[in-house]
């Protein structure tokens, strides 16, 4: 898992430098792409980045043509960030041969097994978002008060 979570974000590297933007703006794009149109400070919260940094990424994929900024119709003095469709198809391309590469190994599986794997990998999410929350929160905590957080040692495979 560790060794496709590693390889992902290699990935991901991969196609920011192919689309000529940064890998956090990518994944800032991303995070746009799947929670829909957000503001600043949604988009902040979700990365953790600061409203300031949040500004420079959007400014930056704004120029690029990724995203847009769209001002609420109800309240004007709010704004929402946007992924712009055709480019989200453009940066799709690239993704591609990683579709095809798990589409010929998802091949390989039964139905029954496929909705064991997506099981595995919601709950899995779901367990990464709780640690991610917990490990938040010891940024609150000054280090001399923080619990000891220690890995269980586990047999290697050869």
């Amino acid at each position: 898992m560790r060794r496709s979570s590693a390889q992902g974000v290699l990935y991901g590297q991969t196609v920011a430098n192919v689309a000529g933007i940064a890998n956090s703006d990518l994944e800032c794009m991303d995070i746009l792409y799947l929670e829909g149109r957000v503001t600043a400070g949604r988009l902040a919260e979700v990365t953790g980045l600061t409203t300031g940094a949040i500004t420079g990424v959007v400014d930056r994929l704004e120029k690029a043509g990724l995203v847009r900024r769209e001002r609420d119709e109800k309240d004007r003095r709010k704004v929402f960030i946007a992924v712009v469709p055709e480019a989200a198809m453009k940066i799709g391309q690239f993704y591609v041969p990683m579709q095809e590469a798990m589409e010929k190994v998802c091949g390989g599986y039964s139905d029954e097994e496929l909705r064991l794997l997506l099981r595995f990998t919601n709950e899995g999410y779901k367990g990464v978002v709780a640690a991610t929350e917990a490990l938040k929160g010891l940024l609150d905590t000054p280090p001399e008060k923080r619990p000891a957080l220690k890995l269980k040692e586990r047999p290697r495979r050869s």
